[in-house]
């Protein structure tokens, strides 16, 4: 069989045409990914460009016939990591919602398609940009390359600011390029601007390339975007101004200037309600408190996708769009849980991961559905951001903020199978003690699980016959150099760690050492 047979058969064969109903079951991770509903006007580079923030694009092949795409990520990580980020939130093309899903396909084979000339330029083009051997079109020379020394924070300026722009609403927009680690947003020289620091250069980089000069909504609230002079921004206070997300255990401060001195702050509250005018503006048009703000379409064409934002994030809550939570809230709903298998033990111990779980309750009538509540909001919020998504048990988790704030205990008497459970004073809480290291290392669920506490008398074959008896398959496993009662193992897939954690964090090792686990950013 030829290869053009073959690589007609991605599309020939119809599975991953049929049944687009809620009712298929989910295709297995695969770093192929099939997308459906593309705008037919949309270009290749539009299509990859979804891809682009999660990792390198190794193909794509495009179906304009039937509006659908498929697009190959280098490795699988990378794919699970972009279809768990876009499915609580809807990626956009040319303001039309696009559909992503695994494909049944292991790998793309286009070499001899007919049309595949573009799509392998676009690749070429993108992959030269990301090795930084190519400038970009229309950009000054010295642009197409992350420059040694650059510095991970931009300095951004927001003109025409016809609509307020609230700190979730940068943190969303950005957070399509990478990691952003802190935001602190002020008012100079009568204009809203903001320092945003991201983990890398690189994303600081492309979201310049991408965001600079376009307009958050239509026709207003312009971005100008610059590499500030500062590495590294220093955070006092987490509140609507300033947001360190990696220190949750940081105060509101009261709302006062997160920043020192020589910044100077216009008036307090550029943005504290959705409908004020903007220091120095008058707002565009007077909008009554109860209409709502009708949020304009995302991004015009020649943004690297169209930043849609969701209503909640402009009135300041970042849930997903249609939930009925309470922001600010604390307790979450998770739903979509498999009832046969999740315990309020399991679900404390995966949610602790994020913040400190005070009480868990699995509901009677409906077991695939359960409420978690959070030490606070911020915690919450970390959690479903980082849990919702991703596959426990053979299901995809959804996490969203719930519309109750405290989860009620059972009365006496009353019959709870023991469904409901209170770990307000659980000594397993990780952030028990303000400004521990623990907020430091809160990262999203990896492959990769960090292990700490072990005592000197296990050896490297104990823990992988652990975790193997455990159901998980070992891929790689080291102890750190400098400390030995550490280590770093590679599971099979990030559900195989997810499920790892539940059951061994907190295993006795023996020598009255329980063993601590956490996703890790590193890999082996």
């Amino acid at each position: 069989m030829n290869n053009s047979t073959r690589s007609a058969g991605v599309y020939a064969n119809g599975n991953d045409n049929k049944k687009f109903k809620g009712d298929r079951p989910p295709c297995s991770p695969s770093r192929v990914l099939h997308l459906r509903k593309i705008p037919s006007d949309v270009t290749e580079a539009e299509v990859i460009s979804l891809g682009l923030p999660f990792g390198k694009v190794t193909n794509l092949l495009m179906l304009k016939g039937k509006s659908q795409a498929f697009l190959e990520m280098a490795s699988e990580e990378a794919a699970v990591t972009m279809v768990n980020y876009y499915t609580p939130v809807t990626p956009h093309l040319r303001s039309q919602p696009v559909f992503i899903q695994y494909s049944n396909h292991r790998e793309l084979k286009t070499d001899n398609l007919p049309n595949q000339a573009r799509a392998q330029a676009a690749l070429q083009a993108v992959s030269a940009v990301q090795s930084g051997s190519l400038a970009l079109p229309g950009a000054p020379a010295n642009e197409g390359t992350v420059l040694p020394g650059q510095s991970p924070v931009l300095r951004i300026i927001i003109e025409n600011l016809f609509y307020p722009v609230t700190l979730e609403v940068l943190h969303q927009i950005f957070s399509k390029f990478g990691t952003v680690l802190k935001i602190i947003t002020f008012t100079k020289n009568n204009q809203f601007q903001a320092l945003l620091q991201y983990a890398d250069p690189l994303n600081a980089h492309y979201a310049k390339m991408a965001l600079d000069g376009q307009n958050i909504y239509n026709a207003c609230c312009t971005l100008r975007i610059d590499f500030s002079k500062l590495t590294s921004l220093n955070v006092k206070y987490n509140n609507d101004k300033s947001r360190d997300f990696t220190r949750l255990d940081l105060p509101t401060g009261d709302g006062q200037p997160s920043l020192e001195p020589p910044m100077a702050f216009g008036a307090p509250g550029i943005i504290s309600s959705p409908y004020a005018g903007a220091a120095g503006f008058a707002p565009a048009i007077g909008f009554p408190q109860a209409t709502g703000l009708s949020v304009p379409a995302g991004l015009g064409p020649g943004a690297l996708g169209p930043l849609t934002i969701t209503s909640s994030a402009v009135t300041g809550r970042m849930a997903i769009p249609g939930a009925g939570g309470i922001p600010g809230n604390s307790v979450l709903l998770v739903t979509n849980l498999n009832p046969d298998l999740i315990t309020p033990h399991g679900l404390f111990i995966l949610f602790g991961v994020y913040g400190d779980v005070h009480r868990v309750k699995i509901m009677f009538n409906k077991k695939e559905n359960a409420l978690v509540q959070m030490a606070d909001a911020n915690q919450a919020q970390l959690a479903m951001n980082h849990l919702s998504g991703q596959r426990l048990y053979g299901k995809v988790l959804r996490a969203t903020l719930s519309k109750h704030q405290a989860v009620q205990l059972p009365r006496e008497g009353q019959e709870d199978q023991g469904l409901t459970k209170d770990f307000s004073n659980s000594p397993l809480h990780r952030f028990k003690k303000p400004g521990s290291k623990n907020f430091q290392n809160i990262f999203p669920p990896s492959a990769t699980l960090h292990l700490s506490n072990i005592p000197p008398s296990v050896t490297v074959d104990d823990l992988k016959n652990l975790f193997t008896e455990a159901g998980c398959s070992v891929k790689a496993f080291k102890f750190f150099q400098k400390d030995r009662k550490m280590a770093l193992i590679q599971l099979g897939s990030v559900e195989e760690a997810i499920q790892a954690l539940i059951e061994l964090h907190n295993h006795d090792l023996g020598e009255n050492h329980h063993l601590r686990v956490s996703f890790s950013k590193s890999t082996i």
